[in-house]
């Protein structure tokens, strides 16, 4: 069974610093493109980074360019996102999720999901 789990969110002040973990089981990452999103209370998901499968290309949502930072452990068949510089805007629950082989922008098109972790950014 395909499984995502998120880890690593929490509550920083505005500048911190904070690395989620998206761990996957019953299937190699290698073969998948990993994307990030999130959804802030009462708003649409939005894609923030994504990584193609093997690690081929990385693509970032224009307002976390600089300032996040997505990586692959094959070893551990987890998928990390560095996340830097954060603002309050970055507030919301954070997703991975797993496609074959190429990233997408659209949220629709990503087959299996994790449950999510919550960041908030506040002083």
């Amino acid at each position: 069974q395909l499984q995502l789990v998120e880890s690593g969110g929490g509550l920083v002040q505005p500048g911190g610093s904070l690395r989620l973990s998206c761990a996957a089981s019953g299937f190699s990452l290698d073969y998948y493109a990993i994307g990030w999103f999130r959804q802030a209370s009462g708003k649409e998901r939005e894609g923030v980074s994504c990584s193609s499968f093997s690690g081929v290309s990385a693509h970032y949502a224009d307002s976390v360019k600089g300032r996040f930072t997505i990586s692959r452990d094959n070893a551990k068949n987890t998928v990390y996102l560095q996340m830097n510089s954060l603002k309050p805007e970055d507030t919301a629950v954070y997703f991975c999720a797993v496609r074959r082989r190429w990233c997408s922008r659209l949220a629709n098109e990503y087959d299996t999901w994790g449950q999510g972790t919550q960041v908030t950014v506040s002083s």
